[in-house]
């Protein structure tokens, strides 16, 4: 049998790579064991949401009746804002009221240094009337830019406030576990202002809160919000990319030569041009719009015209609304729009003068924060789903322009009811589930910990 020496020449080279080995695999562990303990951290955090979220829920229907019950326009939710300031105040977030004219925005500071997110809610509610048969339905009359109305949550931002004001007592009382600044946006004027004219130039809600700099004062690095649609009760479901249509609204001046209604031919009647026009609009989107690139939607939704059947007016007044979800495409919108009204009125001697007024853009949510929250709101519903585009408009698309933002829904529909044929948003006979509720309490505050918690470790691993 041949005897091996092994030299000192030999031993040390084989020392060297064992202690490299030994040292590549201490590293390898630990990475491991943080990356599974970070795991642990955000799993344990989750827990305590839905704990908490429980804990809180009867409370949080509470305040939604309530809010519900005394329903505020845009610009005047004075009693609102003054429930949720309270709330904020109760918690010991640094609390600023008057934000945009009537919002209230709280700063959760946690134990731990890190990112900064923002939340928002909108507090608005809608001149409608609400029928009778809730216990707490409204009976609110409120001003809208001169007029009185009846006013109603016919669009759930009720639900909105009362699951923020919910999530921000969750997160409070987990702040030393979280690492970084939330920023709980209470937003007025989502549905439009009360108070200010659109044709002015004037602006509200999200667009005024930016003016007034918050998010250069906070610095938030991401935004998300959430809004309760028809659907299955405690359904959540987004798409990453355009989300809500981009919208405008025009007023439409159509003029002739009025004159006796038994003699149409004496005068330039604008009532027919005004139908030719109407009609005409349609073809702007089936047959000049590339709806390859872009869905799109113009609708006459007002006329004016005369006041006495035998006598043809000098002019008809209408408007409407147009929406698309690319902003190149809306322009070449407006250009046809503007075009087709013109030329048919002139081809019947009149003149047609458009205004196009832009109201808000489309919301555009942000691809990585779509990745990045789709596993933890399947941990939050079991229905997860892709959002259809949504032809409503929404001024959360502001923030989003701003900073990376997420904008979910969450289905509200009870389930002995067919979402196909549930009341929509804006309608008298809107309903909200209750039970759904509690899961957009823990969308928002899942979202919030899990967003904080992974830039945290990412950071940490730079």
């Amino acid at each position: 049998m041949e005897t091996t020496y092994v030299t000192k020449a030999k031993i040390k080279p084989i020392i060297i790579n064992s202690v490299l080995l030994i040292s590549v695999l201490f590293v390898l562990s630990n990475k491991a064991y943080a990356q599974n303990n970070d795991s642990v951290t955000i799993a344990s955090l989750e827990s305590q949401i839905r704990i908490r979220a429980a804990e809180i829920e009867k409370k949080m229907i509470g305040w939604r009746e309530d809010i519900h019950q005394h329903p505020e326009l845009g610009d005047a939710e004075m009693r609102t804002s003054k429930i949720v300031a309270d709330q904020l105040n109760h918690l010991g977030m640094e609390v600023t009221t008057g934000v945009a004219r009537t919002g209230v925005i709280g700063i959760l500071k946690g134990g731990k240094p890190g990112a900064t997110i923002a939340l928002r809610a909108d507090m608005d509610a809608l001149p409608v009337k609400e029928p009778e048969g809730l216990s707490f339905a409204s009976k609110a009359m409120g001003t809208m830019r001169g007029q009185q109305v009846n006013v109603m949550h016919a669009c759930g931002h009720d639900t909105h406030t009362a699951m923020l004001m919910a999530a921000a007592e969750v997160l409070s009382g987990m702040k030393q576990d979280i690492p970084g600044t939330i920023m709980f946006i209470f937003q007025p004027a989502e549905e439009g202002s009360s108070i200010v004219d659109p044709t002015t130039g004037d602006i509200w809600g999200a667009q005024l809160i930016l003016k007034e700099g918050w998010f250069k004062k906070v610095k938030p690095e991401a935004v998300f919000a959430l809004h309760v649609m028809v659907g299955p009760s405690g359904a959540i479901f987004f798409k990453s990319g355009a989300t809500t249509a981009g919208s405008e609204n025009f007023t439409l001046k159509v003029s002739g030569r009025g004159g006796h209604g038994g003699m149409p031919w004496s005068t330039i009647d604008p009532v027919p041009t005004a139908a030719l026009i109407v009609s005409g609009l349609q073809t702007t989107v089936s047959r000049k719009a590339d709806l390859t690139k872009s869905p799109a939607v113009v609708t006459v939704a007002t006329l004016q015209a005369g006041s006495n059947p035998n006598v043809i007016p000098d002019s008809v007044f209408m408007s409407g609304t147009i929406r698309s979800y690319d902003k190149d495409f809306q322009n070449k919108l407006d250009s046809d729009v503007t075009l087709t009204a013109e030329k048919i009125a002139e081809s019947q001697g009149g003149i047609a003068k458009i205004t196009i007024t832009p109201n808000y853009p489309a919301t555009i949510n942000d691809s990585k924060l779509a990745d990045q929250m789709s596993p933890v709101l399947k941990r939050v519903s079991n229905n997860v789903s892709e959002s259809p585009l949504q032809g409503a408009s929404e001024d959360f698309s502001f923030y989003a322009k701003e900073i990376p933002g997420l904008f979910i829904f969450l289905g509200i529909t009870p389930k002995d009811q067919d979402p196909a044929t549930a009341a929509p948003n804006h309608n008298p006979h809107f309903f909200v589930d209750e039970t759904a509720l509690i899961t957009g309490i823990r969308a928002m505050a899942s979202m919030t910990i899990n967003y904080l918690v992974s830039a945290a470790n990412t950071k940490k691993n730079k």
